[in-house]
């Protein structure tokens, strides 16, 4: 997954300015998915999700996580809502900051092979599905 470029200055500020991103202290982040790459430059709706009954997914930071060193991976089932209409093939997926509307997105990146939504699939991921890796 990549830094979205709001988050590398964000990275930068806290190492060194001392001046702390305003999404560190949240409690939550959020599962996003998308139909094409949102790029560094795009805001957590940019090329985002829109089938029937489709939110994000929180996941909260404390718990939800299991810390690999150089790679963090989900510690629990990350479950979306069940399509109700509408279809769509996923691409990609982010962390972003806002359970909707056009949060920041810390990191994205592709998923490991596209996802045909249509009526009555539900996206999820198993835990160690989702993996965040700082090279």
């Amino acid at each position: 997954m990549s830094k979205s470029n709001t988050t590398e200055n964000d990275m930068l500020k806290l190492m060194l300015k001392g001046v702390d991103p305003s999404w560190r202290a949240g409690a939550t982040l959020y599962l996003a998915l998308y139909t094409a790459d949102p790029g560094e430059a795009g805001s957590a709706t940019t090329n985002e999700a829109a089938y029937t009954s489709y939110a994000r997914a929180a996941i909260t930071k404390a718990t939800d996580w299991t810390d690999g060193g150089s790679t963090f991976t989900n510690a629990v089932l990350v479950q979306l809502p069940q399509c109700t209409g509408g279809s769509e093939t996923l691409t990609h997926g982010a962390l972003v900051t806002t359970a909707s509307g056009a949060g920041q997105i810390i990191v994205s990146g592709a998923l490991g092979a596209s996802l045909n939504v249509a009526n009555l699939i539900q996206p999820q991921f198993a835990i160690g599905a989702i993996s965040v890796t700082e090279d």
